[in-house]
């Protein structure tokens, strides 16, 4: 097919599977027994589409984030690192084996991608976290980022800031922009043991989701550039 209308078909697979998984979201473990959703029939449906954007086509690297940013000069730049130990490949591992349809060998009651063992973020590491997205923000060549973090990350919220303060050069430069968010769906259902008793309560059921909005310092047209992050926000 031409790759624009595998693309739509593929995601339209995906959202297909999206709505008869037995799940809470995540494919890193399954319900103990089926949801009523997952003996529906996998239907295909057109996905929401967008008009092309008038600067022209987007283009998916799939780079290392490192490495996209020492290729990939911008006007602005959008990181949202992982928060925690789990990586998206395998919280999504279906969907990566869906689209690349490579039959891999699998592992774990979730069969699991074998690859989900070596393919490692530094980002899902406490103690590398840092000096990680320390290099990723001395590679980024823009005027202007925008981070999306929660409070429940690797990161204080002033941690964060410290490290962004090295990319702006001033604290005047940094925005934060706070938003209340409910927690994901396995923390609402519970604690349970591998028998499926419940045996804990969760602590609290939502969480702050942070948007840093940072100029870098001696740029010119930061108000300009100021109010393109906040329509890209609004976006």
């Amino acid at each position: 097919l031409p790759p624009e209308l595998e693309s739509i078909l593929l995601v339209s697979l995906m959202e297909a599977a999206d709505r008869v998984d037995s799940t809470t979201g995540v494919q890193m473990a399954y319900l103990k027994s089926w949801a009523p959703r997952a003996g529906g029939d996998l239907a295909l449906r057109l996905p929401e589409l967008l008009p092309c954007a008038p600067s022209g086509k987007g283009q998916a690297m799939e780079l290392d984030a490192l490495e996209a940013a020492r290729q990939t000069p911008a006007d602005l730049v959008y990181l949202d690192p992982p928060y925690n130990q789990h990586a998206y490949l395998s919280n999504y591992h279906i969907w990566e084996t869906l689209v690349r349809w490579d039959h891999p060998e699998v592992y774990g009651a979730a069969c699991k991608r074998s690859d989900c063992r070596v393919r490692k973020s530094l980002f899902n590491s406490r103690p590398r976290f840092a000096d990680a997205f320390r290099e990723l923000l001395r590679a980024i060549r823009a005027p202007l980022l925008i981070v999306s973090f929660s409070n429940e990350g690797y990161l204080s919220e002033e941690e964060m800031t410290g490290l962004l303060m090295e990319f702006s050069g001033n604290a005047d430069r940094i925005e934060t922009i706070e938003q209340d968010h409910p927690r994901y769906v396995g923390c609402r259902i519970g604690i349970y043991n591998p028998k499926g008793e419940k045996v804990g309560r969760v602590g609290h059921l939502r969480n702050r989701e942070c948007l840093y909005v940072v100029r870098r310092a001696g740029v010119s047209g930061a108000d300009h550039q100021r109010k393109v992050a906040r329509d890209a926000l609004a976006v």
